[in-house]
C-alpha cells in the first residue's frame, strides 16, 4: 500500500477516551501535501472540527492532531492507524491531558467503498 491510495472521505466511528467510552461518529478526510505528507480533517458529531498532520510506513498511519474544546481550549493528541486495506483503517488514540488509563478508539471506512466485516 503507498500513502497515495490512503487519500480521500472515511466515515469514523470511535469511542472516547474516558471509562464510560462514549461513541461517536464522523468523517475523515486524508489528502497529501506539498510534502508527500498526511493532511487529516475530522468532522466528529456534525460539530466538531479536528485537524492533524502525519506520516505513513509498514501500513501504519500516526497522525498529530489538534482541535479547540469549549473555552477555546486546544487539545492536542496522536491517533495510531492500522491500515487493513487501503479503504479500512483500524485506530486507536490519546489526548494529552485525557485520562491515561484509557484509549480511544476509532474505525474508518471509506466513502463508497463496500463494507467488510473484519475482526
Amino acid at each position: 500500500m503507498t500513502i497515495q491510495q490512503l487519500q480521500g472521505t472515511y466515515t469514523v466511528i470511535g469511542n472516547n477516551q474516558d471509562e464510560e467510552g462514549n461513541n461517536y461518529e464522523g468523517t475523515l478526510k486524508l489528502s497529501l501535501d506539498e510534502h508527500n505528507r498526511i493532511t487529516a480533517k475530522w468532522l466528529i458529531n456534525n460539530s466538531q472540527e479536528q485537524f492533524g498532520t502525519g506520516f505513513f510506513k509498514n501500513n501504519i498511519l500516526v497522525i498529530n492532531f489538534n482541535y479547540k474544546g469549549d473555552q477555546q481550549i486546544v487539545y492536542k493528541g496522536v491517533v495510531v492507524y492500522k491500515c487493513i486495506t487501503k479503504d479500512i483503517l483500524d485506530g486507536f488514540w490519546s489526548e494529552k491531558h485525557a485520562n491515561p488509563l484509557y484509549l480511544g478508539e476509532e474505525r474508518c471506512l471509506r466513502v463508497g467503498a463496500q463494507k467488510e466485516v473484519v475482526n
